[in-house]
């Protein structure tokens, strides 16, 4: 049995995982789960998946966590020291599915303590990408991607070689208000920003996709995964979801990844790799959908993908800088604080005005990433006064 924990257990990611694992309870042990602050949910995934130990990331849960447990046999810890132990307990296989750079800490000790770690947490690529990509060299760790667009390019590119890469295409859907103008944005809510028409996800990354931003840090994701150069990276607008990402060679071949759009597919792979596993997903019905529709993106309408290869462009801190404002940007939008045009207006105020040392350690990191958020935070008190 493949010993495995999940980093993000009870969110979307997290729970697709946790579906798969229970139709193959034979193939796989649940070492970890975790969550931030859903008691409820981890206590029953723990309980269910007969977990060794479930962590609760906000330290004022534990109490609530261990009392839900209490008979179940399963482990019972909290906060961000009890969640590097768990990412260094063991386990064969790991998702980082935390949200945000808050995943940042138990990603990086996964890596350092080997193993296989499946990445649905871009924000920690995005924002400690060099520093990552180090560890996995140091540790001799396997790194998987789970977004769809990197998982879609990892299965175009096995048995090649990175010098034999032309282009790499990272499709995307445009969001909900693709075909919107600005000025019809700006009144846009959080409920319409987290309806998207394809994908099923989590708040944060449903607003991210609605501006493009999700695509941009995508963007930052496949340059450190896959590292042909900038300049050999494209985002190509494609609204069914069907092509997941396209990879040209040298000799002028293209390869693409063609599926249903569900984040259990990709799970899968990472969660089976090298070998396949059944999914419950749909099969693709190409005679059904009918038409396949492609277009350049817009970067005036969706400035966060200008802002995004301008932060992969600088390099050092500034890809955590960026993320690290729309991270604060986009939690105000949800909460109806701002504006969703204002996401974007914030991001590339901070970027703008503040810069940091190239990181050398996650600290160093983390550090850059308080203080953008700290701007980001005076900004928005100046938009909104």
């Amino acid at each position: 049995m493949k010993t495995v924990s999940i980093f993000g257990a009870t969110g979307s990611v997290g729970m697709s995982t946790l579906d798969l694992i229970q139709r193959e309870p034979d193939a796989y042990r649940v070492v970890a789960l975790t969550a931030h602050s859903d008691v409820a949910g981890l206590a029953a995934a723990a309980r269910q998946s007969n977990a060794k130990i479930a962590v609760i990331g906000q330290e004022a849960h534990y109490r609530a966590l261990k009392d839900a447990l209490r008979g179940s046999g399963v482990e019972a810890a909290a906060g961000e020291d009890a969640l590097v132990d768990a990412a260094q307990a063991g386990a064969e296989w790991s998702m980082a599915a935390i949200v945000g750079c808050a995943g940042l800490r138990p990603t990086m000790a996964a890596l350092k303590a080997g193993g296989t770690i499946a990445l649905a947490n871009k924000e920690s690529l995005v924002s400690a990408g060099a520093l990552m990509m180090d560890a996995v060299a140091a540790s001799g760790a396997t790194l998987l991607p789970v977004d769809s667009e990197h998982n879609a390019i990892f299965q175009c590119l096995a048995g090649s070689r990175l010098d034999d890469v032309a282009r790499i295409t990272l499709t995307a859907s445009g969001g909900p208000f693709r075909t919107r103008s600005r000025e019809e944005m700006r009144g846009i809510t959080p409920a319409q920003a987290v309806a998207h028409p394809n994908w099923s996800m989590g708040a944060k990354i449903s607003v991210d996709s609605a501006t493009m931003m999700n695509k941009g840090l995508e963007l930052i994701e496949a340059a450190h995964l896959f590292p042909v150069g900038l300049d050999r990276i494209e985002i190509l607008v494609h609204p069914q979801s069907v092509i997941h990402s396209m990879v040209e060679f040298r000799d002028r071949s293209t390869l693409a990844q063609l599926g249903s759009p569900d984040m259990r597919i990709p799970i899968a792979h990472a969660l089976a790799w090298p070998e396949r596993i059944a999914t419950p997903c749909q099969p693709l019905d190409l005679a059904r959908i009918g038409r396949l529709d492609f277009e350049a993106p817009d970067e005036e309408r969706f400035p966060a993908l200008r802002l995004t290869r301008q932060a992969a462009q600088a390099g050092g801190a500034a890809p955590a800088i960026l993320n690290a404002a729309n991270e604060v940007a986009v939690a105000a939008f949800l909460k109806g604080a701002i504006g969703f045009l204002d996401i974007a207006m914030i991001v590339e105020d901070v970027l703008n005005s503040y810069s940091a040392p190239v990181p050398r350690q996650i600290d160093d990191v983390l550090e850059a990433d308080a203080q953008a958020r700290n701007m980001a935070a005076q900004v928005m008190e100046r938009l909104t006064a």
